[in-house]
């Protein structure tokens, strides 16, 4: 069974940094693409960052420049080092992971973590 455990979410002051860590059961070289998503209170849930199996990395345009996302292969897990944070990223943070199997694209998602950026 895949599953995708995230951590590292808290309440921090904006202008404040935090990495958000996410655990998967299975070698993450095997997901075609991971990323992370958030979705705040009475908003849709929306792509933050993603990195392909070959380590191309996607940030939509409010997290360019001030996050950060990566890999370790070798451990399985997946990060997004997020600095400069303002108020309006806080949300829930989910991992996600996309692979092709058998009976197709299957995503993954794991039960999301709580980033609060508030003074």
């Amino acid at each position: 069974q895949v599953q995708l455990v995230e951590s590292g979410g808290d309440l921090v002051q904006p202008g404040g940094s935090l990495e958000l860590s996410c655990a998967a059961s299975l070698n993450v070289l095997s997901f075609n693409i991971m990323g992370w998503y958030r979705q705040a209170p009475g908003k849709q849930r929306e792509l933050v960052a993603s990195i392909t199996r070959y380590g191309t990395p996607y940030y939509s345009d409010a997290a360019k420049g001030r996050f950060t996302i990566s890999r370790d292969n070798a451990k399985n897990m997946l990060y997004l080092q997020m600095n400069s944070l303002k108020p309006e990223d806080t949300a829930a943070y989910y991992c996600h992971g996309n692979r092709i199997e058998a009976v197709g694209d299957t995503a993954y998602w794991g039960q999301g973590t709580q980033v609060t950026v508030s003074s």
